[in-house]
């Protein structure tokens, strides 16, 4: 199921691409290319503010650094909107900064960049560029000086400082089995990196990108390959097809939502009645047994058909944010488990 916000500035822009499961490199820029890390001070309130929201959201972090004006993560969406999970990353982040350094206005640019990437093609080549950033940025002074850097994730995957938020066995399991052999093999992986330079794919998305440039796309042209891009996307023609087509089949269902009335009050009479429950107590506040099965299908399919944020969810039901979040991915196993249909 794919998410969608759509942010108009002047020119309109393409809506976010987004599913559970679906991975992002995602790029953040201070605002006129300023920094946004002026200390350690900074740098640790950033990553204490990551670990926490990632926690919360249950979403996978594979890759990550901190540069002085820009940031790099490399997130896969649990049951939380990535829209979501950003926003409460930098809201907060930026309130913080502009307290602490007395100032007033925006802290970074007005949208961050996401790119939905192809996972078993791009993951592990994503994971080098993103760790191989401090280097090519001259924060350290070679691969071997990574090891001992606390702001991005290599350290972590190196065992040198482990974050509780951050999958660093997923990526050592496709480096090998053992921990250790793994390790030897993706470092190994990072040096050869270091020798064949920046990627520059790996930075956007498109079919430009992810086809190797217009020299790749010039060939297959030739070839009469048809091929298919679009700049939100990393990934070769088919997974571009297959993605864009499943964002129309979820923009079909929520516009035909919309068209027979399928809202939010309609949504908590359909679960009462499922739950053989009066509607009041579905979004009564508290926290009562005989309420929590019922709220979590609730909360899941306001969210992943609906696409009520959590944040608005938290408001309706009077419960914190992290508390909705947690009911989504709550409802989404009881949906699963009990084979629940929310139109009849």
């Amino acid at each position: 199921m794919f998410f969608f916000v759509c942010y108009l500035a002047g020119m309109p822009r393409k809506a976010r691409i987004d599913s559970t499961g679906a991975l992002h490199h995602i790029m953040v820029h201070g605002i006129e290319h300023r920094q946004i890390f002026h200390d350690d001070v900074d740098r640790d309130a950033f990553v204490n503010r990551l670990g926490h929201v990632l926690l919360e959201t249950h979403t996978d972090c594979f890759a990550w650094a901190l540069i002085p004006n820009h940031v790099h993560l490399l997130l896969r969406t649990g049951l939380t909107p990535i829209t979501t999970v950003m926003r409460r990353l930098l809201t907060g982040y930026a309130i913080q900064f502009n307290r602490r350094h007395q100032r007033h206005g925006h802290v970074f640019q007005n949208r961050y960049k996401s790119i939905l990437c192809q996972q078993d093609r791009y993951l592990k080549e994503l994971v080098r560029y993103i760790h191989l950033n401090p280097l090519r940025a001259g924060i350290v002074a070679d691969h071997k000086s990574l090891d001992g850097f606390v702001y991005g994730g290599h350290c972590a995957i190196m065992g040198k400082r482990p974050n509780d938020w951050q999958n660093t066995q997923y990526i050592l399991s496709l480096f090998g089995q053992n921990v250790f052999a793994a390790r030897r093999t993706y470092m190994k992986f990072m040096q050869k990196g270091v020798i064949k330079g920046k990627i520059s794919e790996l930075a956007g998305g498109g079919l430009i990108r992810s086809a190797g440039g217009w020299s790749a796309v010039k060939t297959l042209r030739e070839a009469n390959e048809r091929i298919k891009g679009d700049e939100r996307i990393l990934g070769d023609s088919r997974f571009v097809q297959e993605v864009l087509e499943s964002c129309g089949q979820q923009l079909e269902r929520r516009y035909l939502y919309q068209a027979n009335g399928y809202d939010f009050d309609w949504l908590v009479n359909r679960v009462a009645a499922l739950f053989a429950l009066d509607k009041y107590i579905v979004t009564r506040a508290g926290r009562y047994p005989n309420t929590v099965e019922a709220r979590s299908v609730l909360c899941y399919w306001a969210a992943r058909e609906l696409g009520i944020s959590t944040l608005e969810l938290s408001k309706r039901l009077r419960i914190s944010q992290p508390t909705a979040s947690q009911s989504v991915k709550r409802g989404g196993g009881i949906v699963k488990d009990k084979e629940l249909e929310m139109t009849v």
